[in-house]
């Protein structure tokens, strides 16, 4: 893999990942007249639940499902220039032009009307896109090995820098898939937040895995790991560095777990070993994933990281694919019991999921 970074006309930063070092010199400028745009992001804590939830009103000019023949993410060709400089790439990953955080975030009061029950803060951090391919009309599932482990070198690479910044304490890389998942560019790609807090997710599953450590002395996701391979039936694809499985309490009427065998806090902290393994068990699993209904399953895919600060002995690295379809015809919808009581229910059991999974292998 090789690693060339540059600057877009606005100053941004954009970094390409060639899948070797003989691919051609990333040295094409950025020809638009792009303003320096200026985020205004913040963040404010619900003083109920103690939850950040970030402000960022100027991401209502983003872009908006464009045609393909305007699409951003594309190479630049003669009289349209794109987000991406070059005529062709591999991998490209670029700071966000409407970042939900931004280091470049102005100051702002430390409450919400002077309430010292709302605390607030700037919206400090970094929204990163990454460009799987430049071919529009791909997917993640039908890239190489080669490629993904391309993409997992990049996603190392930037959950390493991202960490580096000043009051970072957590580095999310993810995809969002399909339009009914919320996506409004198609080409294949996905994003890279880097929080100035911990997560409300990770937060809670830190408090379970220290406690279980306390009490057990061992990793929470190892004996679960453990588990799982013993009972089998949730199980749908291992490999020698990685397991995939439907875990026991699914919310979602499609979920996968992909978690590595070692722990790691990281995708920076994967060896190489454990990343080719890596791509050809997700494409397998993707795979499957859209033979379920014989169609392209929408998806979001997450990658649970440690925080940058704590926790990182007691979390272990894995990745969550799941979809909000529950049939070919039919979305799952977040309604009263999921958003107004956090309750899931699910209409089918995991068990149920994963034989189906199974059977389209």
């Amino acid at each position: 893999m090789r690693r060339t970074a540059g600057k877009l006309a606005d100053g941004r930063e954009i970094i390409y990942f060639d899948d070797t070092q003989d691919a051609p010199p990333r040295i094409a400028v950025d020809t638009r007249d792009l303003p320096v745009t200026q985020p205004l992001s913040e963040v404010r804590r619900d003083p109920l639940t103690g939850e950040w939830v970030a402000m960022a009103a100027h991401r209502q000019t983003r872009t908006y499902k464009p045609p393909a023949d305007l699409c951003p993410l594309c190479p630049s060709t003669p009289g349209r220039p794109t987000e991406i400089p070059e005529a062709d790439y591999d991998v490209a990953v670029f700071e966000n032009r409407f970042p939900s955080l931004s280091v470049g975030s102005p100051e702002v009061s430390s409450t919400v009307d002077g309430m010292p029950l709302v605390a607030r803060a700037a919206g400090h951090g970094r929204c990163e896109v990454v460009c799987f391919t430049s071919s529009h009309d791909s997917s993640f599932g039908s890239l190489s090995p080669s490629r993904v482990r391309t993409v997992v070198d990049a996603w190392a690479d930037r959950t390493a820098a991202l960490s580096e910044i000043p009051g970072v304490e957590q580095v999310f890389p993810f995809e969002n898939r399909g339009e009914e998942i919320g996506v409004t560019l198609h080409h294949p790609h996905g994003q890279i937040y880097a929080y100035p807090f911990i997560t409300p997710r990770t937060t809670q599953m830190l408090s379970v895995a220290t406690e279980y450590f306390a009490e057990h002395g061992r990793a929470l996701m190892g004996d679960l790991l453990a588990s799982e391979l013993a009972a089998e039936t949730r199980v749908v694809a291992t490999s020698e560095c990685w397991v995939a499985y439907v875990p026991a309490a699914a919310r979602w009427p499609v979920e996968v777990h992909v978690v590595p065998r070692r722990q790691v806090p990281d995708i920076a902290a994967l060896s190489d070993v454990e990343r080719d393994d890596f791509a050809v068990l997700y494409l397998d699993v993707l795979r499957m994933l859209d033979a379920l209904y014989d169609r392209p399953l929408p998806y979001i895919a997450a990658w649970h990281q440690a925080p940058v600060h704590v926790g990182r002995s007691e979390l272990w690295l894995h990745l969550e694919v799941f979809s909000v379809k529950r049939a070919a015809d039919k979305l799952k919808y977040l309604a009263g019991s999921e958003s107004g009581m956090e309750v899931w229910i699910n209409d089918a059991t995991p068990e149920q999921i994963a034989e189906r999974l199974r059977t389209h292998n």
